[in-house]
């Protein structure tokens, strides 16, 4: 079975494959620590007690993702962007795994933030 080649960084270290390098990572870690710092509180984006007590009346209605996994996020099909109609739009909503909303789902929102 082949075995992938250790890539070089910019910065000039030698990574494993599938590995990333700690200057990559740092990097990342500070981008988003920025780009938090001018985000509004959840609470300011309208996940509020009310929220909270929809949330749970959802899951307990639609307790599982696609996958069969047990569902612990409502997601919105359509991102909301704080517009509070879609927000609370249940049409809009979607039972999903933390794995299916944390990974495919955000990547699939930030290809249509930058227009892929």
């Amino acid at each position: 079975m082949p075995v992938a080649a250790p890539k070089v960084c910019a910065c000039g270290k030698v990574v494993p494959p599938g590995g990333r390098c700690p200057c990559r990572a740092k990097a990342d870690a500070e981008r988003k620590a920025r780009f938090d710092k001018t985000r509004p509180s959840a609470r300011k984006r309208g996940y509020t007690g009310a929220w909270d007590k929809a949330r749970a009346a959802f899951l307990k209605a639609n307790p599982t993702c696609f996958c069969g996994a047990p569902a612990t996020v409502v997601d919105h099909r359509i991102p909301h962007k704080g517009d509070m109609a879609i927000f609370w739009d249940r049409s809009n909503w979607q039972p999903l795994c933390a794995h299916h909303h944390n990974s495919g789902k955000q990547r699939q929102e930030r290809r249509a933030a930058h227009g892929d």
